[in-house]
């Protein structure tokens, strides 16, 4: 399975541009209850801004930091994935990096947004499936 299968029929990735404030970022985060958006410049990716970067900037910065532009305190140079590339392989990256959002892109423009949640899930869902259907064979033996 791949990423390109996962990220297949959901709406657009939800982003921000770089000179968005901190603040209004953090509100949409947790309107959408999500950890992690990508930032764009000039319609490129230029970084991710998660939950986490607002607390590490909090203790650094004090309040002031929820004025400032994500571009300033977004985390730069993501790492990223193609469609192409297989679950598992997506997830040994994010384990290996110690990261839980990848965006997908595609020569050089994202198409999609992925967290660790969602490749856990798929795996989960297909370790369940595997089960069921051992079980029933086993039964019908």
């Amino acid at each position: 399975m791949t990423i390109g299968r996962i990220i297949e029929g959901r709406d657009s990735v939800v982003t921000c541009d770089v000179s968005t404030s901190v603040r209004e970022a953090a509100g949409l985060l947790a309107e959408r209850r999500i950890g992690a958006v990508p930032v764009m410049e000039n319609g490129e990716i230029a970084g991710i801004f998660s939950e986490r970067d607002v607390i590490y900037k909090l203790r650094e910065m004090g309040a002031d930091v929820l004025d400032m532009p994500l571009g300033h305190i977004m985390t730069v140079l993501p790492v990223t994935v193609d469609s192409s590339t297989s679950v598992m392989a997506a997830l040994s990256l994010m384990t290996r990096r110690r990261i839980r959002h990848l965006p997908v892109v595609d020569d050089g423009r994202m198409v999609g947004f992925v967290s660790i949640g969602d490749l856990v899930k798929y795996r989960i869902d297909k370790i369940e499936g595997e089960a069921a259907a051992m079980r029933d064979y086993i039964q019908a033996v």
